[in-house]
């Protein structure tokens, strides 16, 4: 039975576990976020969570973190939604600026790179475990799979930007009616327009109020950091991976804030914290404070990133969600969140095959095949540790049913192990 009212302790407590474990990417994110309110706990039901992450994903900005925030809105109003979405962010923002600060001071870490290798393993088998139990709910009718075929092809051979394909089964769905009940494990808050003009004052506020301060104080290198990425909070549709291009170019070619290889290390430490990848930006902010101003703006650079890029997560919720939840209940606008319901699904595989290829080998570029341009690894760089890995990892999901916690922790060991018996060889 679903638990209509759970404490804000126990809010708390799931939603700390989702911030210290939400490795991986948004992928790996919304399959834990899945297993923890869904299956676990059933606070949410699969219509309740799949509504939500439809929404999610037609909003600007990471994915995860917006469905995180809704689904504590979800359950406890705005209280809810602060507190789960400042603890799927802050555990990974602490994180990242220790990684920061010792990759400024020593470089890079072997033993933490050879550990999270184990731990992306352990994700790939986490999100791939997770779509096999949400096809049964979220795919139907053959419209909902050929939908979810188009999210995946439509992504990975056409190469079709992401609100694109969205859109498209938005309108497919939208020519489908869905007259099918919905359940739910909570009723929705509710909200009046008064409340929702209030609410966007208010949040509009919190998060460009403290960047007009900078431009007001002559802070000119932090006003820049955080314009940049507030632009970058409305602009990222399709979640961080769709930025990620755009964000490195431009850091790199037009601002010259750091170069191409700390680029590449800061994806690669932000692919193996807790926590959303678009925390790249704080890690990037900090490197450009420090050069440019040591310790002191190390740390500012780094906040102000925080905020101009989370800070808009909660307007679009909190605002946009109440009136969500209405219109779903219309047939029209119910079909059209089904449609793109279903096409999120085929997103997600494309993600999970692209944290894929990008854990178990080491080269992975654009390939054109016949009409189609589509990233494809090198099978010469494959990795076979980390695909050894990835084979364990899978082994040990079998045998211990469910038991997360244990399963990074034991892949962590593996990955940091394996390392050091490989290491007499490769000297």
């Amino acid at each position: 039975m679903p638990n209509n009212n759970p404490a804000v302790r126990d809010l708390v407590i799931v939603f700390l576990r989702i911030g210290l474990m939400s490795f991986g990417g948004p992928a790996a994110q919304i399959a834990l976020m899945h297993r923890e309110l869904v299956e676990r706990r059933s606070w949410l039901t699969e219509d309740d969570f799949l509504r939500g992450l439809s929404f999610c994903m037609l909003l600007p900005g990471p994915e995860a973190m917006q469905l995180c925030t809704y689904t504590g809105w979800r359950l406890c109003g705005m209280r809810g939604g602060l507190l789960a979405g400042l603890l799927f962010v802050l555990p990974g923002a602490l994180v990242i600026g220790l990684l920061a600060w010792v990759y400024l001071a020593y470089g890079t870490v072997p033993a933490v790179q050879a550990a999270f290798t184990g731990i992306k393993a352990a994700v790939i088998v986490i999100v791939l475990q997770a779509l096999w139990r949400l096809r049964t709910k979220a795919l139907q009718t053959k419209l909902d799979w050929a939908l979810s075929a188009f999210g995946f092809s439509g992504l990975f051979f056409l190469g079709l930007p992401f609100p694109v394909v969205i859109l498209i089964a938005g309108l497919v769905g939208l020519t489908q009616p869905s007259t099918a009940p919905r359940s739910h494990a909570t009723p929705a808050p509710k909200t009046s327009l008064r409340g929702s003009v209030r609410t966007t004052a208010v949040w509009s506020a919190l998060w460009l109020g403290p960047l007009l301060m900078l431009d007001l104080f002559g802070a000119d290198f932090l006003s820049s950091v955080g314009w940049f990425f507030a632009k970058l909070a409305v602009v990222t549709f399709g979640g961080a991976y769709a930025v990620l291009a755009y964000m490195s170019q431009t850091i790199v070619q037009n601002y010259g804030w750091i170069s191409t290889g700390q680029m590449i290390d800061a994806l690669g430490l932000a692919e193996t914290t807790p926590g959303p990848l678009i925390l790249v930006t704080q890690f990037v902010a900090m490197l450009a404070g420090h050069a440019e101003g040591g310790i002191a703006l190390f740390l500012a650079a780094g906040t102000v990133a925080l905020w101009a890029t989370f800070v808009p997560c909660f307007l679009w919720i909190f605002v946009a969600a109440p009136y969500i939840e209405r219109m779903s209940q219309l047939p029209r606008l119910a079909g059209a969140l089904k449609g793109i319901t279903s096409a999120v699904t085929g997103v997600i595989l494309n993600l999970s095959l692209w944290f894929l290829a990008h854990v178990v080998f080491a080269t992975v570029s654009e390939a054109q095949i016949g009409p189609f341009t589509m990233a494809l690894p090198q099978w010469s760089s494959l990795d076979p540790a980390a695909a050894a890995l990835t084979a364990l990892a899978l082994a040990l999901a079998v045998v211990l049913r469910g038991r997360l916690v244990l399963l990074l922790g034991l892949m962590a060991c593996a990955g940091l192990l394996l390392s050091l018996l490989l290491l007499p060889a490769l000297g």
